[in-house]
C-alpha cells in the first residue's frame, strides 16, 4: 500500500508543480515573447484549465486501478449525514462558480475576444467579497474539501488524494493571496482580517460590504 500511495501523491506533486508552473507570470511572459501578446492573453486561461485538468488524470485514474484497502465504512445515520455534507459541498461549490464570471474563468471570453478582434487583455475583475465569499476567502477550496472528504466509505487510495488534495489547496490559496495582495493592496487585506481563510471559523466582525470596500 506503501508503493500505491506514494504513487498516487507522485502524480498529485507532479500536477501541482506542473499547475503551479503554468500560473506564474515567467511561462505567460516567455511565451509571449515568442508568439506575441494578443494570441497569448486570448488563448492561454483555457489552455492552461485544459492543461490541468489532463494533468490530474494520472493520479484519478491511479485511486481507480491500483489495489485498495477499506479504511473505514460509516453506517446509518452518519453515512446519511456525510452524505448530506457531501451535498452542501457539491451546491457551494456550483455557487462559487457561479459567483465569479465562469467564461472568463474558464478561458472562453478570453477566446470570444481573440476572435472577435476586441481588446486583449481584458479588463481587470473587481474584488469579489459578496456571496459565499463572506463565507471564506477561498469557497471553491472549502466546498471541494467538503466534497472529497465528507465520504460514506474511505478507502486507502481516496485518503491519499484527499490529503495531496488538502496539501495543494492550502499551497495554492496562499499563493492566490499573495497574488490578491499585490492587486487590491489594502482592500484585501481588510478582506483577510474580517473573513476566514478557508474555514469558517467565527470572526468578531462582519466582511465590510461593497462600497466600503471600494474606498
Amino acid at each position: 500500500m506503501w508503493a500505491n500511495a506514494a504513487a498516487i501523491l507522485g502524480a498529485m506533486l507532479g500536477f501541482g508543480v506542473i499547475h503551479s508552473l503554468t500560473a506564474g507570470l515567467k511561462l505567460k511572459q516567455g511565451l509571449t515573447g515568442i508568439f506575441g501578446e494578443r494570441p497569448i492573453q486570448g488563448l492561454y486561461r483555457f489552455a492552461y484549465n485544459a492543461f490541468s485538468v489532463l494533468t490530474i488524470l494520472p493520479a484519478l485514474v491511479l485511486v481507480l486501478v491500483l489495489p485498495n484497502e477499506t479504511v473505514y465504512a460509516v453506517g446509518l445515520p452518519w453515512s446519511v449525514l456525510l452524505t448530506a455534507l457531501q451535498v452542501t459541498g457539491l451546491v457551494g461549490l456550483v455557487i462559487s462558480v457561479l459567483s465569479i464570471d465562469l467564461l472568463r474563468f474558464v478561458g472562453l471570453s478570453q477566446i470570444v475576444a481573440l476572435v472577435d478582434d476586441k481588446p486583449l487583455p481584458l479588463p481587470e475583475e473587481d474584488l469579489q467579497t459578496n456571496g459565499v465569499y463572506r463565507l471564506v476567502r477561498h469557497p471553491l477550496y472549502f466546498f471541494s474539501l467538503l466534497l472529497i472528504w465528507a465520504v460514506p466509505v474511505m478507502t486507502v487510495n481516496w485518503l491519499v488524494f484527499c490529503l495531496g488534495s488538502t496539501a495543494y489547496f492550502v499551497f495554492g490559496s496562499l499563493i492566490e493571496e499573495r497574488r490578491m495582495l499585490n492587486a487590491f493592496g489594502d482592500r484585501y487585506a481588510r478582506y483577510m482580517k474580517q473573513v476566514p481563510w478557508m474555514l469558517p471559523w467565527p470572526r468578531p466582525k462582519q466582511v465590510e460590504s461593497k462600497t466600503t470596500l471600494d474606498s
